[in-house]
């Protein structure tokens, strides 16, 4: 199956279904930025990093040194990384609303921008950045029709995504936040699917 045979779903969620089967995205609420014929990436947006935190990662890239880090804004401070997916998973992105651009900045669709440089990290370590941001390491990535086949095969549902569930911090709620757009219950939803 391919995309041509798919609406675009750049600026949907897809919600994990239970019983995937692959670990890496068990209750995953994953954003999309790109969908095309030649395949899809997006950015788990629940799944947050135990460890870098956003000052230690800040620090590690030298963006900031140990006295600058105390000059943090309580926000950066208490800002978790997210674990956007396995794919180069030792590479930084961004997801950020419309209030920050540069040359290398790309809009999503709507109010969600993405960046992935190191001047967005500077700029959020210096309070200049966007207003809202979610900063993941690594995204996650389809070849061409491997979503499309995995939707079908009732691997993920496919909803409208919300500004307000991207950059929310109660990264906890995100899941069961994001079926409720769908009108799903997660207590009632099966690990088991199948067609009518």
């Amino acid at each position: 199956m391919t995309a041509g045979s798919f609406p675009s779903l750049c600026g949907k969620f897809l919600i994990a279904m239970p019983g995937m089967g692959d670990a890496r995205f068990e209750k995953a609420v994953i954003y999309i930025c790109a969908h095309s014929d030649e395949g899809a990436m997006g950015f788990i947006i629940n799944q947050v990093l135990d460890n870098p935190k956003v000052p230690d990662f800040l620090c590690q890239l030298e963006i900031i040194n140990e006295s600058e880090r105390h000059a943090l804004s309580l926000d950066t401070m208490d800002k978790n990384m997210h674990s956007g997916g396995p794919v180069e998973p030792g590479r930084g992105f961004v997801l950020h609303s419309p209030d920050y651009k540069s040359e290398s900045t790309v809009e999503v669709k709507g109010n969600v921008h993405l960046t992935a440089t190191l001047e967005i990290l500077r700029a959020i370590a210096i309070g200049n950045g966007p207003e809202l941001n979610m900063i993941a390491l690594g995204y996650s990535g389809w070849s061409a029709g491997q979503l499309e086949d995995e939707i079908v095969s009732n691997g993920w549902l496919v909803v409208d995504a919300e500004d307000g569930i991207i950059f929310d911090k109660n990264n906890n709620t995100k899941y069961s936040r994001s079926l409720k757009l769908l009108g799903v219950d997660e207590a009632l939803l099966s690990s088991s699917s199948g067609h009518a």
